[in-house]
């Protein structure tokens, strides 16, 4: 059985920036949950970061390559710069995707961690950009699916073809 990464705040975890959840009320993360599938994980607070902490963005909104790659950092809106934070946190997720076989990952879309498709550009007035969040292009870096919580049914269908490859 394929096992599956997923963002904390997703499952219900006060983990996030302002001390609260993201619940997702879905039939299939339910499912998922109910088939013991799912590793729940939140890299901001493996990387460190307490519950609550002020907001970050990426730096000109760069994405997370930019900060793998030592170009961008992830910034407070007091220009604190906890990107090692963010990199500690991706690092602990690869780790624990690699040490549990787990292939695919559902992340929080949005989140300079966890976005895949996109982040916040890094001014602080809730506009988002196209790009990756530091542990979601990681992980893909290194071969594992991530899809955001507004693409189950990709995510399913992607379970679906890992489960084949392997019967």
């Amino acid at each position: 059985m394929e096992r599956i990464l997923v963002s904390a705040c997703l499952v219900g975890r006060p983990v996030r920036f302002d001390g609260r959840a993201k619940t997702l009320d879905d039939t299939l993360l339910a499912r998922w949950r109910a088939e013991g599938r799912l590793v729940a994980f939140c890299p901001e607070v493996e990387g460190g970061l307490p519950v609550p902490r002020p907001p970050a963005e990426i730096e000109g909104g760069a994405g997370g390559a930019a900060v793998l790659s030592g170009v961008a950092r992830v910034l407070t809106p007091d220009g604190a710069d906890v990107t090692r934070h963010f990199l500690a946190g991706a690092r602990s997720a690869l780790d624990v995707a690699r040490s549990t076989g787990i292939k695919l990952a559902v992340l929080k879309e949005g989140s300079p961690s966890c976005g895949s498709l996109r982040i916040h550009d890094g001014a602080f007035r809730g506009r988002v950009t196209p790009g990756a969040g530091v542990t979601a292009a990681l992980l893909e870096a290194h071969g594992i699916r991530v899809f955001g919580e507004d693409r189950l049914a990709e995510a399913a269908a992607c379970l679906d073809d890992l489960e084949s490859a392997t019967a």
